[in-house]
């Protein structure tokens, strides 16, 4: 009952808010409008057409959210396809609200089945599931639960119970305005006769909507207006009863309950419950004959867990601090095990992560979490994460994020003495923390079409091959193409011959991750040149290292055979 009304409510708050603005018209319209003429006969909608509408609407919002990314994956396919499934069948019903003849010609291969004739009695599920699909309610405490359970496989009979009462309570006032059009339509008898223009106005508002999603006009309007529902949003999110509930699909178990009782980067040691289970692991490399290590077998070790993957350049800056920190008290009590929990789909290849290793001089033993099993098993949302385990096996320390190294560092000598009070500890290692502030560098840069960021061309950024060209003024910290592009959902490559990357940046390092076959010749705005030889795998290669941060641009000239997926900056 608690998640009931749990996923109601934040539903509830959700369907009142900024988000639900641009599929109104077409809920509004779509909710009354009636069938095309089949031989001079009108046939009216069906007085269930708002409900169904709204009905096919939770349906495929709940599968999508709960099953289609896992679905995806099994079946290898781009993250976004159900999307743009969805806005093609909004289109096409669209045109066929227009022009009654081309939904004839949809309906054709229906006949097969022994109608003489299909009339479209309007009844509105199929609108509801392509409206499922591509609505993407605003993000809050619920449906971040939701997506987490999802993505990581972990659905429960809960999980399934949350999605579908938010759904619902998102669908209450999405119904209202369904049934509002109704209403108007049946009772104002100017619309009764003007059955041919709403269905045209129905078409109409499908079509933009659709055109609307394709170019993130919605996400645009959502910032221009203020979201007058975050402070309810926010006081949900603040409940320690909802987040209690929330922790659902096994992210809270008797295993990892304690975690919480830690302090993110506390200065002095704490006490958060037995360590969670190593578990869920395809790989694992360092170790002899792949051989898995087991926390119970580490027991009279201090054990430092380290949550990274091998192309995030928060981690990157991390690493030279644990890399030290093992080679430093390896032989004194001291196991480092590394997590890779991979965000890229590149990043689960085993052959990228053993060249990463490789690159950072890692050679204590890595897990390749690819499933996030160990990462949900800890409740991680953040790379990297370091979770510090005493001689007992219990986790006495968090650290999200980059820095706090020193306090870190003193926490394992805590330890160490504490495990073998006759140790002789070396002197603290002396690795420069290299944490830049907050907004001081240029945010990492994407350039693959799910999660593009920075992008200041002025040529609509989604998947697909496209021209691009470089704007005349160039917005700092932005990237800009020119030339023939394909967008793919992580990574853009020219489509033939070459292409022109033009990067503004605040930095001291900037790197670039890139896979292929090729040489990338980077041009800086003295006219400096250098070229990059790409031969495999993903890789993060340096454009610049300097000691100080500093403004600048790069002209990146790509070859095709060579993907660019994104800039890192430190």
């Amino acid at each position: 009952m608690d998640l009931i009304i749990i996923g109601l409510l934040g539903g509830l708050i959700t369907g009142i808010s900024p988000c639900i603005l641009p599929v109104l018209p077409v809920i509004f319209l779509t909710g009354g409008a009636q069938s095309a003429k089949f031989d001079g006969e009108v046939v009216p909608a069906k007085r269930s057409r708002p409900y169904l509408v709204i009905a096919g609407l939770v349906l495929s919002f709940t599968l999508v959210t709960l099953g289609g990314s896992l679905l995806l994956g099994l079946l290898n396919l781009p993250q976004d396809i159900i999307r743009w499934v969805g806005i093609a069948v909004l289109v096409v019903i669209g045109v066929g609200l227009i022009v009654p003849r081309f939904e004839r010609i949809l309906e054709r291969p229906f006949q097969r089945f022994g109608q003489r004739e299909v009339k479209n009695r309007g009844n509105g599920f199929g609108v509801g599931l392509a409206l499922g699909a591509v609505f993407v309610p605003c993000a809050g405490p619920v449906l971040a639960a939701i997506i987490v359970a999802g993505s990581t496989g972990r659905i429960g009979a809960g999980t399934v119970l949350l999605t579908v009462s938010f759904a619902i309570g998102v669908a209450v006032p999405l119904l209202v305005f369904a049934l509002a059009g109704r209403s108007v339509i049946e009772r104002i008898r100017a619309f009764r006769s003007k059955e041919r223009a709403l269905r045209i106005a129905a078409g109409v508002a499908m079509i933009a909507l659709a055109v609307g999603l394709v170019f993130n006009v919605p996400q645009a309007l959502q910032r221009l207006l203020p979201d007058y529902t975050s402070p309810l949003q926010q006081e949900l999110a603040d409940s320690e009863e909802v987040s209690d509930a929330l922790d659902l699909g096994g992210l809270v178990t008797e295993e990892n309950k304690d975690l919480d009782k830690c302090t993110n980067g506390a200065e002095e040691l704490e006490s958060c419950g037995t360590a969670p289970s190593i578990a869920g692991i395809q790989q694992w490399l360092n170790t002899p004959n792949g051989q898995a290590v087991e926390l119970e077998s580490l027991r009279g070790k201090v054990v430092l867990i380290d949550f990274w993957a091998y192309s995030c350049i928060n981690c990157q800056r991390s690493l030279p601090h644990v890399v030290a920190w093992d080679q430093a008290y390896r032989d004194l009590g001291l196991q480092v095990v590394g997590i890779h929990s991979p965000e890229y789909a590149f990043e689960k290849d085993p052959g990228n992560v053993a060249a990463g290793v490789a690159d950072f001089g890692i050679d204590y033993p890595v897990a390749l979490d690819n499933s996030l099993s160990t990462w949900t098993s800890y409740r991680n949302r953040y790379w990297p994460a370091h979770y510090l385990i005493d001689a007992e096996g219990t986790v006495r320390h968090i650290s999200f994020g980059e820095g706090g190294y020193a306090e870190t560092e003193k926490l394992i000598r805590e330890l160490l003495k504490d495990a073998d009070p006759a140790v002789v500890l070396p002197p603290a290692t002396d690795i420069a923390d290299t944490t830049p502030d907050v907004g001081s560098t240029t945010r990492e840069t994407f350039l693959g079409s799910s999660k593009d960021v920075n992008f200041a061309g002025d040529t609509a950024y989604s998947a697909g091959t496209r021209g691009f060209g470089f704007p005349g003024d160039q917005p700092d910290d932005s990237f800009a193409l020119e030339g023939t592009w394909t967008v793919q959902t992580q990574y853009a490559t020219p489509s033939a011959g070459s292409g022109s990357i033009r990067l503004n940046y605040h930095a001291a390092e900037v790197r670039v991750v890139v896979a292929g076959s090729g040489e990338i010749v980077v041009r800086d705005s003295d006219g400096q040149e250098q070229r990059i030889r790409i031969d495999g795998t993903p890789r993060s290669y340096a454009l610049q290292e300097a000691d100080a941060v500093a403004t600048g641009s790069f002209v990146l000239e790509v070859p095709a055979g060579v993907q660019v997926y994104s800039f890192t900056f430190g």
